[in-house]
């Protein structure tokens, strides 16, 4: 999602420096203008807004606390942004640091998956202070038609586990409702024609739902990276002494999802596992976890 989020940027106008630890990943972004840095803190040195996006809170840590990480060089004024969905007291942590400096930490996790990133149109959850929100408008509008600040820092971070929290139990029912819909003998085209402008219409829906009835489970969203954040969306809620059985049933699923080899596929393999899971379907159709299988018709 981070490459399409900075080619915005090099639409809108904006000098753009890079880095990635991957560089050959930058590469696109090189060849339209963009300039490459060697490191975390000489990134910091040739921008006042840095923007962050990696996949997992150990790699957001080691990106901004690093010796050689975004804080050890930051100053006054400067402002990062980490798209990142990560753990909010993480989020509080930098926010924390950077203010040591003089400089401010947004945490604005994002929810629109990689089509959200290509097309511009991400809702972005905030938190830091209100005024940093305000002044950074006009670059978060570059990425996103939603920009909602929910508060201090960390507050972005919880605003988006909800949002995963929302995810995980639809994508449990679209992933069933076809399961059974096929079971059934029914057109799942049709289906989705039925249903999807009713009490039932959502975004996975409308763009997951027609992957699965091609058998495409190209990730849009890795499963990996949904397993880390029910993971954190559970241990927030048992901090808060909050019991969440539906949400740990889908982690579990999703578990199953990764144990079959699908870690790297998209949230909606989910299927994957609940065909698997279910013996009157595995009794009727061959070698259901393939991608070739006639899941649904």
């Amino acid at each position: 999602m981070g490459g399409p989020m900075c080619a915005h940027l090099l639409r809108a106008g904006y000098a753009l420096t890079v880095y990635t630890r991957t560089p050959s990943k930058a590469q696109v972004l090189l060849d339209q203008g963009a300039r490459w840095a060697e490191s975390p803190a000489s990134l910091v040195e040739k921008a006042d807004v840095i923007c962050t996006m990696v996949g997992f809170p150990k790699e957001a840590r080691a990106i901004y606390l690093s010796k050689d990480g975004l804080l050890s060089k930051a100053r006054s004024g400067q402002v990062f942004i980490d798209f990142t969905t990560s753990e909010p007291n993480f989020a509080q942590e930098i926010a924390e640091k950077a203010n040591e400096q003089q400089a401010f930490v947004l945490d604005a996790p994002v929810s629109g998956g990689d089509v959200g990133a290509k097309q511009g149109t991400l809702s972005i959850m905030v938190g830091g202070e209100p005024s940093v929100f305000e002044a950074l408008k006009p670059i978060l509008h570059i990425f996103g038609k939603v920009l909602v600040h929910h508060g201090s820092a960390g507050c972005g971070q919880h605003a988006k586990l909800c949002n995963q929290i929302m995810i995980a139990g639809t994508m449990v029912g679209v992933c069933e409702a076809l399961l059974y819909a096929h079971q059934a003998g029914l057109n799942g085209e049709k289906l989705l024609e039925s249903i999807r402008q009713g009490a039932a219409g959502c975004w996975t829906l409308d763009y997951l739902a027609p992957k699965m009835l091609q058998r495409d489970f190209a990730p849009g969203f890795f499963v990996e990276h949904f397993i880390k954040d029910i993971g954190l969306a559970l241990a927030e809620a048992n901090r808060m002494g909050l019991l969440l059985p539906g949400l740990a049933v889908v982690h579990k699923l999703y578990e199953t999802v990764q144990a079959y080899g699908h870690g790297r596929s998209g949230t909606h393999a989910l299927l994957l596992a609940l065909e698997n899971l279910s013996p009157t379907y595995l009794a009727t159709n061959k070698n259901p976890s393939s991608s070739s299988s006639p899941a649904v018709r």
